[in-house]
């Protein structure tokens, strides 16, 4: 069986058919899927899915490229709906210097934020950075996210800096780009990092793994990221399957 950490199923792109392929989930393997809020709206999809679908989870917070209008009402409105059973985790949140919008001291400002208010609702965190990886550390280190605990969703930097944040205790989201022909420098990641520090994750319905790369992805296509890491590990499907899902089972206790 294998568990999606990181999936947003309430995205338009799952519009035609997302029942339909919601239930088709565990008879294909995947036995746990997290979906993860990134915006206000998409926070109360992901409470309609969490209660619509027995195993399917959630994260609550802000993406920073969605931080630009969010204020201290939205934050209360997620530290309310934290305290939801099957809430997991606040993410995603952090910094996407990727963007010009909104203002990096805005994307800094709300990252702080929410870190903060992960530790009062005592839940760890799902860390997005893109084009931030300094900025990234500093706060999180300022902020003692160590003590929080979590993943750096759709990790995108070297190995190298790989082991802060491993020495922080974070897990790391290892999905389809593994797969990719440029792929290189995540497979030297997952190479270097211990397989107990790995979770599975797609970014549904983005970053659909190599044959489906440019497809829309779905937790079924995690079968493929598995076989990559298997291959770069020198170890069975089973024994990956098997440790990336308890990995999961410990980032988030909630999951059992």
């Amino acid at each position: 069986m294998i568990i999606d950490t990181h999936a947003h199923y309430d995205d338009k792109a799952f519009d035609e058919d997302r029942a339909e392929l919601l239930q088709s989930m565990q008879g294909a393997g995947v036995e746990r899927i997290v979906n993860i809020g990134s915006s206000l709206g998409a926070c109360k999809r992901t409470i309609q899915l969490m209660e619509q679908y027995d195993f399917v989870y959630g994260a609550l917070g802000i993406h920073p490229t969605d931080s630009g209008e969010l204020t201290e009402s939205d934050i209360e409105w997620i530290r309310e709906n934290c305290a939801l059973e099957k809430c997991v985790a606040v993410g995603e949140i952090g910094l996407d210097y990727y963007w010009d919008e909104p203002d990096r001291a805005i994307q800094r400002k709300w990252f702080v934020r929410q870190l903060a208010l992960a530790r009062e609702v005592k839940l760890p965190v799902v860390i997005h950075s893109r084009d931030a990886a300094q900025d990234t550390v500093d706060i999180m280190k300022a902020e003692n996210a160590r003590d929080l605990g979590g993943v750096v969703h759709c990790y995108s930097y070297s190995k190298e800096l790989a082991k802060t944040f491993l020495d922080m205790g974070f897990y790391f989201g290892i999905g389809g780009v593994v797969t990719f022909g440029n792929g290189r420098k995540l497979k030297e990641v997952v190479e270097y990092l211990p397989l107990d520090r790995m979770v599975l994750e797609t970014d549904s319905p983005y970053l659909a793994p190599v044959p489906f790369r440019g497809k829309r992805n779905d937790s079924r296509k995690l079968t493929h990221v598995v076989e990559q890491i298997a291959q770069i590990k020198g170890i069975s499907l089973e024994e990956v399957q098997k440790t990336t899902t308890r990995n999961a089972y410990n980032l988030y206790p909630k999951l059992k």
